[in-house]
């Protein structure tokens, strides 16, 4: 009797301690400066979490050093759900093996939810001469070294899905770090680098206006933004599926139902038909898993990128 009698407090403590949150405002950190898609995610988000909890959510921009700025101070606040974090991919899965970071991705958060996933697209100039993936590859091969491929930055996303082709393909390019997307896009505008490994979301609007060639996709499945153009899996290059995610997270040991509320409210969120809309619109794909789905993706996706960037001999200075 006791026994039944404990567990029965227990649960109407938890669902007590779970009803009196938030009891203070709610920062959501974004360690990337606002107007990015990790920004856009969170502001979708915003309201709806505020409208579903009550109290005031806050998104406060930390960028600096890869996102590691934003992701040490959400790792050092309390596990109380009063700090979240909305970050993409690179400070969970990449940066802790390029960088000396002040946390450990695997054990210093609660993995809440991957909110969204985008592909990459590898695009050239609509004046290139490569009009398939059959002629970059043909290229490579008889010019080892010398095409080169525009990144937003050393160890980000399209540079290592570069890093993952190259070494998948057995060919070999010219790395060009830029510091941010936009300057990428202008020097494939204007020609001055070959190609790019871009987010979807990033190129579709050139490649709408004719400015950029789509010629493969690194998503198992084909996108509906771009049905003609077909993916590295159907051309051959096997294991370079590559998808940019945004995903929220929160410091360890928050409490479980917490966290469970707080998926439940992000896919509630992000399935909002004005939401969704617009998010398929971009290029993203609601994902919205659970907690334990998401802890098991990021110790996957956390050794994928390790096995390549000691494979690769990336360094980042």
């Amino acid at each position: 009797m006791m026994k039944k009698l404990l567990l029965a407090l227990g649960a109407t403590m938890t669902l007590t301690s779970a009803m009196a949150w938030p009891t203070k405002p709610v920062t959501i950190v974004v360690p990337f400066p606002p107007g990015g898609s990790t920004d856009l995610i969170a502001r979708a988000l915003q309201p709806k979490l505020q409208e579903k909890f009550g109290g005031t959510f806050v998104v406060d921009n930390k960028p600096g050093a890869t996102g590691t700025i934003g992701a040490t101070q959400v790792v050092r606040s309390a596990p109380d759900g009063h700090t979240l974090f909305v970050s993409s991919l690179g400070p969970f899965v990449i940066a802790p093996h390029l960088f000396k970071v002040t946390y450990d991705a695997v054990k210093d958060f609660d993995y809440i939810s991957v909110a969204v996933q985008a592909p990459n697209v590898l695009v050239v100039p609509a004046a290139s001469p490569h009009k398939s993936l059959a002629d970059v590859l043909a290229f490579q091969k008889a010019n080892p070294n010398k095409m080169t491929f525009a990144s937003s930055g050393n160890g980000s996303s399209d540079h290592l899905t570069a890093e993952l082709f190259w070494q998948q393909t057995n060919t070999s390019g010219v790395h060009v770090p830029y510091k941010g997307g936009g300057p990428v896009m202008t020097d494939l505008l204007g020609n001055q680098v070959d190609s790019s490994f871009m987010n979807i979301n990033t190129a579709m609007p050139q490649i709408t206006a004719g400015k950029l060639r789509a010629l493969t996709i690194t998503s198992a499945q084909r996108s509906p933004l771009l049905p003609d153009v077909p993916t590295l899996q159907e051309l051959g290059v096997q294991q370079a599926n590559v998808q940019s995610w945004q995903a929220v997270a929160g410091p360890k040991g928050m409490p479980a139902d917490l966290k469970n509320q707080l998926q439940a409210a992000i896919k509630d969120a992000l399935n909002d038909p004005a939401i969704k809309s617009r998010l398929l619109e971009l290029g993203f794909e609601v994902v919205a898993n659970t907690p334990e789905q998401f802890t098991a993706f990021q110790a996957a996706e956390f050794a994928r990128w390790k096995a390549l960037i000691e494979n690769r001999k990336i360094k980042v200075d």
